[in-house]
């Protein structure tokens, strides 16, 4: 039996490959299937079946794409109701798979068709669960983002997530193995553990939504409390892994376009394309195409795109570091932006040769930031989230987070400079973009954002620990 976890940082996703006999199961495979085909090929073994643990919201899946190239079925709980055709399991459904069986175990609660997938080895002992969003390291999955009846609130899903924890899976062996969808960073839960892989017994004694003696009301409470709005493409990529989507092979053929500066101009002009630059912030800050937004690849890249362009059929051309081409595009489609019209050929550089208009960023470091701030009270917005920020801030400083920047702008002044920064520099970038995209030009970026402000002896408020806000 093989079991291989396949996970994607940037996403903070974990796909599954499993394997028995020459037989083959994929658990929430990613949009690009050709690693799993490539996988199954090498080890002479067929892919018998495709499992959905829910309708994802944070990224489109490749079942559909998978099953059109294997011909393997694909599976999901009770009460789906996908457009296109499907195993819908029943709660207890046995699939053979080798010398071993995946018992579908119907949790609702994240989703209504939330299924867990219990795999039992060749003895027929209970050996792993995979968990999708219903359990997470640390957490269990948020119950405000189902595609629900309009009667049904959040808290009427966290009551059900509470029946589904108590009925199907504490009940199991604290040695089965706990694998989840997502791990730290995913905004599918709000305190996951960093790790990706663990034991039932460990989770029980740790995760505070498996307390043995917690009550439904104090569950209902704890699951629902301090839930951020989620991002607005959300819906969109559920709709997509419930309705279907272009083959993906025909995202990259379109989206990997090479258009000439002059093509690339034309094609934003007549398109009302989003200019999106994926290159190093750095690289941003120097020199890039005016009112282009920057998103680089080296960062939280998709969950970004999502959060912030939100419209999954926004048309977007791209500005890449060399090679990184065919990277982007992917990783757009992951997230469900399909809309992709092009690549900028030969990058920055040649719109530069080319004599085309050109914006930067005014940026400075942390020494020289202090110099300038040492005695003047200038307007310094730090762009990181509430919680980064009330645990240890720049004292004087404003929180505007990147993902609400926009309900901020009020507060910008617009007769005089502010600065902005994040934790890192990546995020303020992003931030300052997007002003400038807004005509928002009198900003000035401090970069290597508090961690080198804090080296370069900057005062910052006492630190206090996020987990006791």
């Amino acid at each position: 039996m093989i079991i291989e976890q396949i996970y994607t940082g940037c996403l903070a996703q974990g796909a599954y490959y499993i394997e028995s006999d020459g037989e083959v199961a994929i658990i929430d495979p990613l949009r690009e299937v050709i690693p799993y085909l490539e996988r199954a090929k090498k080890n002479k073994a067929e892919i018998k079946y495709i499992f959905e643990t829910h309708f994802h919201a944070d990224f489109v899946s490749g079942h559909v794409t998978l099953s059109k190239e294997t011909g393997a079925p694909i599976v999901f709980g009770p009460n789906a109701n996908p457009a296109f055709e499907a195993i819908i399991a029943k709660d207890g459904q046995e699939f053979q798979l080798g010398n071993i069986t995946i018992k579908a175990l119907h949790t609702p609660g994240h989703t209504m068709e939330s299924t867990t997938y219990l795999l039992r080895d060749e003895t027929g002992k209970d050996h792993a669960i995979f968990s999708g969003d219903t359990l997470f390291l640390g957490d269990v999955g948020r119950p405000d983002l189902a595609q629900k009846a309009a009667d049904m609130t959040k808290e009427d899903l966290a009551g059900l997530l509470f029946d589904s924890l108590r009925s199907k899976i504490m009940p199991l062996a604290d040695d089965v193995i706990v694998y989840p969808a997502h791990g730290a960073g995913s905004a599918c839960g709000k305190n996951m553990m960093k790790e990706t892989v663990d034991t039932l017994g460990n989770q029980k004694q740790m995760n505070y939504a498996l307390r043995a003696n917690m009550t439904r009301e104090e569950f209902v409470n704890e699951v629902t409390d301090g839930l951020l709005p989620p991002p607005k493409y959300f819906p969109l990529n559920v709709k997509m892994n419930k309705e279907g989507y272009e083959d993906i092979g025909d995202v990259l053929k379109r989206g990997m376009a090479a258009l000439s500066p002059d093509a690339f101009e034309l094609a934003a002009n007549e398109t009302g394309a989003l200019v999106l630059d994926v290159r190093n912030q750095e690289e941003f800050v120097k020199g890039h195409i005016p009112r282009s937004i920057f998103i680089g690849l080296n960062g939280d890249f998709a969950p970004w795109v999502g959060a912030l362009i939100a419209d999954v059929k926004q048309p977007i051309l791209l500005v890449t570091p060399k090679g990184k081409e065919e990277e982007a595009v992917t990783r757009l489609s992951r997230v469900g932006f399909d809309n992709t019209l092009g690549v900028l050929k030969g990058g920055f550089e040649a719109w530069e040769k080319a004599g085309k208009d050109t914006d930067n960023i005014i940026a400075l470091s942390a020494e020289e930031a202090k110099e300038v701030l040492k005695n003047k009270h200038l307007p310094i917005f730090d762009v990181r989230k509430e919680s980064e920020f009330n645990a240890e801030h720049l004292v004087d400083a404003n929180n505007a987070p990147l993902d609400i920047l926009n309900d901020h702008l009020a507060e910008l002044p617009r007769d005089e400079t502010f600065y902005v920064h994040c934790a890192g520099g990546y995020r303020s970038v992003i931030a300052a973009s997007i002003l400038k995209g807004r005509g928002i030009h009198n900003l000035v970026d401090i970069t290597g954002g508090i961690a080198e402000m804090k080296k370069a002896g900057m005062e910052v408020t006492n630190y206090i620990c996020p987990t006791t806000q």
